[in-house]
């Protein structure tokens, strides 16, 4: 995935104009096409920290390993409403506070995008 995205950014016309200026190629690299490369990376890991998030429950309630993804099994399978509601609760704001993250992250790497 970075191999594919550093490619397509080094493609790119300011890439090209700054070749043809004489820009170092390591200053290319680091300052325009890196950046630039990051975006569809930062999502992807956004993305899989949610996927991550969603497979501890199936993981520890597989191999009975004591965590949040059990503890809402059994609490379901109990009918127990507090404690699901509460590992809902505590799953929705660590994903969200990861898509904090990200959006954050996006306004680092690229300053044309604002929050």
């Amino acid at each position: 995935m970075v191999r594919s995205c550093m490619i397509d950014a080094l493609g790119k016309e300011f890439v090209v104009t700054a070749r043809a200026k004489g820009v170092a190629e390591w200053r290319i690299v680091m300052t325009h096409a890196l950046p630039n490369a990051f975006l569809p990376i930062i999502t992807l890991f956004g993305l899989g920290f949610g996927h991550t998030l969603g497979g501890s429950v199936v993981i520890e309630s597989i191999f009975n390993w004591p965590g949040l993804g059990r503890l809402m099994v059994e609490s379901v399978l109990t009918r127990d409403l507090p404690i699901i509601q509460a590992s809902i609760f505590f799953f929705a704001m660590i994903f969200i506070t990861l898509n904090l993250i990200v959006d954050i992250l996006y306004t680092w790497f690229d300053p044309r995008i604002s929050l």
